[in-house]
């Protein structure tokens, strides 16, 4: 086959502990190369994917690390969360001569650094909302009081998913930003972007990208909000669906020449080898579409929802992008299929919630469907309970949004923890009146 590569890729390292993690092993162990899947450290489902072993290591002790991964004679590196890529583990494992599929600590500053990433776009003349860097209260009251519309306020570095806000008045926008400033995500509030407020529906869009050249994934919709009609704090995810049907080919190719091409050249003109996967996080406004935020990973909960979608192959792409090696006309072969996911919580997520609760399974039919742990351990009897805020990403796929969406609520109600919670409306802008009365 023509995207096919002949190296060996026998032993794959996945670093991370949540339900990205546990769907990028999903998908990798699909191909016949592969032998072990090690994570680390991984999670209480970990070990019920094929091939996968979890690793109880601190990936932040790089000596050990590295040690370990000799051990192993690893043949690719996968770093899935952000914090260790903005804190530059992808340039020490690269230094000791390991392919690795995340961007360096450079490339990662367009997730780390809001304010910086706005810069990048500006330079590179690609399409997003206007907006101020802030650093004292000061400045703040100066634009906010005097602006004649709506502002979103942001967190410039990694804040979970949780450094978002979209006040409705301006009293509320000053006081959100004081919050930050004066320390609320720490450093990562030491400066305040505040932004002009867009309005559109928005869309995931995942190109995979060897330094120079990229594959583009399906696109996808997730759920922010905790609360049903998309309402109430922000999140890491309640949910997503793919492929996201606003967006035509048409649409999509005009996206890869005003956005995704115009960054990979800007990251280019400032000697930033990335390799990795560049998300875009756009939002469709009567204008066009404008990128919100660009993620240096694969998002979560659309890495579990897209995974399903690829074939045996994926795991070559990501080892040849990795190597610098995309030909450039690869393309990503996915099911023709729908697939969604519906992420079950703990109750009090994404604010206090509590943790050890046992989680029961009964009688799951696993046929077009996978339940991907995010935040789960085993504890001292072997059983698995609770350890996160985002438990459970129940991913289904089908012929329809309707048929995929039905069976991932049948399948919620087989599933049970002290607390659960999920939204009952995910994928509402897909799904038929009929599939939404279902579960109200």
């Amino acid at each position: 086959m023509k995207n096919q590569v002949k190296h060996k890729l026998e032993n794959i390292v996945i670093i991370g502990n949540g339900g990205r993690e546990n769907a990028l092993a999903w998908a990798i162990q699909k191909n016949a190369l592969v032998k072990n899947i090690y994570l680390i450290p991984g999670n209480g489902g970990s070990l019920g994917i094929n091939k996968c072993q979890n690793i109880n290591l601190d990936y932040e002790n790089k000596s050990l690390l590295k040690e370990k991964l000799n051990n192993l004679d690893v043949d690719l590196v996968i770093i899935g969360p952000e914090t260790p890529l903005a804190n530059g583990l992808g340039d020490y494992l690269r230094d000791q001569n390991f392919p690795v599929f995340g961007p360096n600590q450079d490339g990662a500053k367009l997730e780390s650094s809001k304010s910086w990433a706005k810069s990048f776009m500006q330079d590179a003349n690609i399409p997003t909302a206007s907006f101020w860097k802030i650093t004292t209260v000061n400045e703040a009251e100066e634009i906010i009081l005097k602006s004649t519309f709506p502002l979103v306020v942001k967190a410039d570095g990694l804040a979970s998913g949780k450094g978002v806000f979209i006040p409705e008045t301006s009293q509320e926008c000053l006081k959100i930003t004081k919050e930050i400033l004066n320390g609320k995500f720490g450093k990562s509030g030491k400066i305040v972007l505040l932004e002009e407020k867009i309005e559109g529906p928005e869309i995931s869009v995942f190109a995979i990208c060897d330094g120079k050249r990229y594959v583009l994934l399906p696109t996808a919709q997730d759920h922010k909000r905790i609360e049903e009609n998309d309402k109430g704090l922000n999140t890491g995810g309640m949910g997503a669906y793919s492929p996201a049907p606003i967006i035509s080919k048409k649409e999509l190719e005009g996206i890869c020449d005003t956005i995704i091409k115009p960054s990979i050249n800007e990251l280019l003109k400032r000697n930033i080898d990335y390799r990795g996967v560049l998300y875009f996080g756009l939002m469709i406004t009567k204008s066009g579409p404008k990128v919100i935020e660009y993620n240096c990973r694969f998002g979560d909960p659309e890495c579990q929802t897209i995974m399903p979608l690829m074939d045996s192959n994926f795991a070559n792409l990501l080892y040849k992008c990795a190597v610098g090696n995309l030909i450039g006309d690869e393309k990503i072969s996915s099911s023709s299929q729908a697939s969604v996911c519906v992420i079950a919580a703990s109750k009090g997520y994404p604010l206090d919630f509590e943790t050890g609760f046992p989680i029961s399974f009964n009688n799951i039919n696993q046929n077009n469907q996978q339940i991907f742990h995010s935040g789960t351990s085993i504890d001292k009897n072997g059983d698995i309970v609770t350890s996160g805020g985002r438990v459970l990403s129940v991913v289904c796929q089908g012929d329809n949004f309707d048929s995929a969406f039905n069976s991932a609520y049948e399948t919620l109600k087989k599933i049970n923890f002290k607390g659960i919670y999920f939204r009952k409306d995910i994928g509402h802008q897909v799904r038929t009146k009929k599939s939404l009365n279902v579960e109200s």
